[in-house]
C-alpha cells in the first residue's frame, strides 16, 4: 500500500493507493481543511483510523505547499512543520519523501492519460527534450522536468515568489497601482485566485455584481463566470489580462528550461477558464518572445484536466521509493 498527500494552504488531500504497473490505483481518498487540524500527524491519525485493514504502507510521499529542506517542510500559509523522519517513525513507514507541491504534481505528468489533458498547442515534442509545469491556484507554482535518459525527473522551485515582470503599458499601470499596497509585486500576486481579484479591482472603476460575494474565497469564481459570459466588460478585461500574463510567464518558463518536451499547465484555475485559455491570448503571449518565437511555437502546451494531479504525482513518487 502507498500513502500520498497533497498538502495545501487551504485544503489537504490524502490517499491510499495500490501499486500498479501503469500508475498507482486509488483505494481511498479524503479531503480535509488544513487549518482544522493542529498538524499533519493529527490529520493522518484521523484518515488512517478510518481506513480498515489497509495492510502495511510500503512508501509515503507528501507534496507540500512550501519549501522542503533536508527532509523538513515548513508550509507557507499554514503554521505546520512536517518532518519525514517523524512521520515514518510514528506510522511505521520505512520510506517517506517530502516534496514541494509542484514537484509532486510534476511526477503525475508521465502517468496522465490522453483524455486527462487538453491541448492548447500541438507543437512537436523532442524525445530528448525536458519539460516544465506551471500551476496557478491559491498561489503560483512552477517545476522543471529534466529529461534523464528519456525519463522526466522533476525539480522544485519557489518561482511563484519571484518578481512579476510587466510587459505592456496596461500591466505597468497595474504594477504601479498594486505596488502602492504590496511594495513588491510577485508573480502570484497576479497569477492566482487572489491575483485575479487584484486584476478585477484594477479593471473596475466601481465594483460590479461579480465583486459582491459574501465569502471572499468565492470572488475568483464569480469574476470568471462574469467574464466568460460577457456579463461585464471590466471582468472580461481582468480575465484577459490574467490569461495574457499566464501565457507570458509560461513562455518565460519554457525559455528558462528549454522545455522542448512540453509545457503543462496545472492548478485549479486552468480547467475553469479553459475557453479563455483556448481563445488565443495565452498562446500569443506564450510565443511573443523574439527571437525565440519559432522555438516556442514548436513547444507542446497542454492543460492538466485530472482533478487531483498533486495527489496522483505523490503516489507515483511513493511507488518509486
Amino acid at each position: 500500500m502507498l500513502l500520498a498527500a497533497d498538502v495545501g494552504g487551504t485544503t489537504t488531500r490524502l490517499g491510499l493507493f495500490r501499486p500498479e504497473a501503469d500508475r498507482p490505483v486509488p483505494i481511498r481518498t479524503a479531503r480535509f481543511t488544513s487549518l482544522d487540524h493542529g498538524g499533519m500527524a493529527a490529520m493522518l491519525d484521523e484518515f488512517l483510523s478510518a481506513s480498515n485493514e489497509i495492510g502495511p504502507i510500503a512508501g509515503a510521499c507528501f507534496g507540500v505547499a512550501g519549501p522542503v529542506l533536508e527532509g523538513t517542510a515548513r508550509l507557507t500559509n499554514v503554521p505546520w512543520t512536517i518532518e519525514a523522519s517523524e512521520i515514518g517513525a510514528r506510522f511505521g513507514v520505512g520510506r517517506v519523501a517530502l516534496l514541494n507541491d509542484l514537484e509532486a504534481m510534476a511526477y503525475s505528468v508521465s502517468a496522465l492519460a490522453p483524455d486527462e489533458l487538453a491541448t492548447l498547442q500541438e507543437g512537436e515534442a523532442l524525445g530528448s527534450g525536458s519539460a516544465a509545469l506551471i500551476a496557478a491556484g491559491t498561489g503560483l507554482g512552477e517545476a522543471l522536468l529534466h529529461n534523464q535518459d528519456g525519463r522526466f525527473v522533476p525539480s522544485a522551485s519557489e518561482a511563484g515568489h519571484a518578481d512579476f515582470a510587466a510587459r505592456t503599458p496596461r500591466e505597468l499601470d497595474f504594477v504601479r497601482e498594486l505596488s502602492q499596497s504590496l511594495g513588491r509585486v510577485r508573480l502570484e500576486d497576479v497569477l492566482s485566485g487572489s491575483g485575479l481579484v487584484n486584476l478585477y479591482y484594477f479593471a473596475h472603476d466601481e465594483p460590479c455584481v461579480a465583486g459582491t460575494a459574501d465569502d471572499p474565497d468565492d470572488l475568483p469564481a464569480q469574476i470568471t463566470t462574469s467574464a466568460l459570459t460577457g456579463g461585464c466588460s471590466s471582468c472580461v478585461e481582468a480575465l484577459e489580462m490574467f490569461v495574457s500574463a499566464y501565457g507570458a510567464e509560461a513562455g518565460n518558463l519554457a525559455l528558462r528550461s528549454t522545455a522542448t518536451g512540453g509545457v503543462y499547465v496545472g492548478g485549479g484555475i486552468a480547467p475553469q477558464i479553459l475557453p479563455a485559455l483556448e481563445s488565443g491570448g495565452f498562446l500569443e503571449a506564450f510565443r511573443n518572445k523574439p527571437p525565440m518565437t519559432d522555438l516556442l511555437a514548436a513547444v507542446p502546451v497542454a492543460v492538466i484536466l485530472h482533478p487531483q494531479p498533486g495527489l496522483l504525482g505523490a503516489a507515483v513518487r511513493a511507488a518509486q521509493l
